[in-house]
């Protein structure tokens, strides 16, 4: 069972190890760092990731707004800006790109950890706003291995967009134990990660 896997696009390696050492000491997965945005879009396709961080200004140009034109064409994840530009003419660039959050370097990790569960929980909520509530007993007339109530549970926190250490804060159960659960979870469901997972609770609960 993976953790919220994130794509670090950051042209600059000290930087993008600092984002990703923050991301692990969070309980939160980096799907791969890259430098350039023809590796951001191969990963977004071979590697699809649950949100992105983009530097905005990567080899001297503005590959990441480019990146974010394409996520908003295509992926339905959110992303969050990582950059050294303030200036006006960055700012507008970026803000018709609708990103879940916009951060200035240098960051702190409080910072930047708090800007992406918020973008998370948007995401998640905005996502969810046209559908009906999960139901576990719609959910398990369509399955040959029902779901408990426990695995249900966690899957309602999931399909909020919490993390796997806030499902371990809000049911006060062991992290171990969060995976078990989910890890059954996701087997009953056809699904092999967190995405797939939730696009299959979508679809069972809307049938």
């Amino acid at each position: 069972m993976d953790p919220i896997k994130i794509l670090i696009v950051e042209d600059e390696p000290l930087i993008a190890e600092d984002i990703a050492a923050v991301l692990e000491r969070n309980g939160l997965a980096v799907s791969a760092i890259v430098y350039t945005k023809k590796d951001a879009l191969v990963e977004l396709v071979n590697n699809p990731p649950d949100m992105a961080l983009l530097d905005i200004n990567l080899n001297g140009g503005i590959e990441g707004i480019e990146i974010a034109t394409t996520i908003n064409q295509q992926y339905n994840i959110p992303f969050i800006f990582i950059t050294s530009y303030s200036d006006k003419i960055t700012l507008d660039l970026a803000k018709h790109t609708h990103p879940s959050g916009y951060i200035i370097k240098p960051f702190n990790e409080a910072g930047l950890y708090s800007t992406i569960e918020i973008a998370l929980f948007n995401h998640a909520e905005k996502a969810t706003q046209k559908i009906p509530e999960l139901s576990l007993d719609k959910i398990n007339k369509h399955l040959l291995y029902t779901i408990s109530k426990r695995e249900f549970a966690l899957l309602q926190l999931l399909y909020e967009g919490q993390s796997n250490k806030q499902i371990t804060e809000a049911l006060c159960i062991a992290a171990n134990t969060v995976k078990k659960h989910i890890y059954h979870a996701y087997l009953k469901l056809g699904a092999c990660s967190r995405s797939t997972a939730i696009a299959r609770l979508r679809q069972l609960t809307m049938q």
